[in-house]
């Protein structure tokens, strides 16, 4: 049962991913349709992270009054109506109100089995997990560059649809599954702490842990999002190329999220952190050099492979960092601080791009990086409790 259950998490975690990539893969071709200026994605993708930073910092309460499953399910269903919509959006207005449900729908999923996972599993289960979430933001632009193929980014859309449609069917046919798990959460519920953001902040380690979730996902989502805009723009590439090109992105964080789960079990997550954190400096020096463009496909793909486990082994190190009771508010604290990364990172990346040129963007994963590295060495210094 406690296996079934697992898997189920796992395909609910390839529908959390879904979403996430495909936007930036699409973009330039909404961006052609609608006939908006490039900075125009700021006002999806800062919607979107809005209300995914909300519904990460009420995660704790939501959780404790519906039980996980239940979030997982209803969670799900938001985010492929959201989806749907998209696919039948004919203004980018449109688009700004299904955003809500992408946006609700991607933070509570996201803060519940993350902290469920680290609680329940092993490290190497949070790195499989998250290498899940890496075949749902891969499977997505690929989907869209076959769409775009045929200059329809909606169908993209509508095929991203009928798969997490499909997700959401599954979450909620398995809610029997979670029975036993949700009562034995409920309570464990009843004993854990209420926590102001105040006192969050008080703890020692819990700031730097937050900058290095906002360096790594800022990383994460700027490549992610503009990637494919400055292949277009600044290298040259035909749209469908360079949306295959986000999708090697993508493919390099899931399998780096899956030697990671490989690995765990032999090393610890901080020394894995310490290796992906390595190979990003040559990945980004790929991305840099103008000169041939398939060696910037090679960097992307490294950024993934190396960015990719230190979210999941950060996650994962939450309740033994600062204990089980309080497990829930940090975690929740830490997607706030990580969505809070995606939604001012990619937008002023966006707004930079405008003003000058998509040229600017590997400077930006330069810059991201630092405030990444900077973060984890203070992380590593900090005395942290896990009383």
């Amino acid at each position: 049962m406690a296996t079934l259950l697992l898997i189920v998490i796992f395909i609910d975690f390839v529908g959390l991913g879904i979403p996430d990539s495909l936007f930036g893969a699409a973009w330039p071709a909404i961006n052609s349709d609608f006939g908006l200026p490039l900075s125009a994605a700021n006002a999806v993708t800062v919607t979107m992270t809005v209300c995914s930073i909300i519904s990460s910092l009420l995660s704790a309460k939501l959780t404790e009054k519906f039980s996980t499953s239940k979030i997982t399910a209803v969670s799900t269903m938001l985010t492929a109506v959201g989806l749907f919509g998209f696919s039948i959006s004919k203004n980018i207005y449109m688009m700004f109100f299904f955003t809500l449900f992408l946006g609700f729908g991607a933070g509570a999923i996201d803060a519940a089995l993350n902290n469920y996972v680290a609680i329940h599993y092993k490290a190497s289960h949070m790195n499989f997990l998250h290498c899940f979430y890496g075949i749902g933001v891969t499977l997505s632009p690929y989907l869209m560059s076959l769409s775009l193929k045929n200059r329809s980014w909606q169908s993209g859309y509508r095929w991203a649809f009928i798969i997490q449609l499909v997700i959401t069917i599954i979450a909620f046919v398995s809610l029997p599954l979670w029975r036993k798990k949700d009562d034995s959460a409920e309570t464990a519920g009843k004993t854990t702490r209420k926590n102001t953001l105040t006192q969050l902040i008080k703890l020692p380690g819990v700031k730097s842990t937050w900058l290095v979730l906002f360096g790594s996902c800022s990383l994460e989502y700027v490549s992610g999002t503009w990637s494919s805009s400055f292949l277009v723009n600044s290298r040259g590439l035909a749209v469908d190329k360079a949306a295959l090109f986000v999708t090697v992105y993508y493919g390099g964080m899931a399998l780096g999220r899956f030697v990671s789960g490989v690995l765990s079990s032999k090393f610890k997550p901080q020394q894995i952190i310490a290796v992906g954190t390595i190979i990003i400096i040559p990945a980004i020096a790929l991305v840099v050099q103008p000169f041939v463009p398939i060696l910037n496909a090679v960097g992307l793909f490294f950024i993934g492979f190396g960015n990719g486990p230190l979210y999941p082994n950060m996650v994962h190190l939450t309740p033994i960092r600062f204990g089980t009771q309080m497990s829930q508010a940090v975690m929740g604290s830490q997607m706030a601080a990580a969505y809070i990364g995606i939604l001012s990172m990619p937008a002023l990346t966006g707004f930079l791009a405008q003003k000058f040129s998509t040229d600017i963007f590997p400077y930006c994963l330069v810059a991201l990086y630092g405030i990444m590295l900077i973060s984890l060495i203070a992380t590593r210094k900090a005395k942290i409790s896990n009383n």
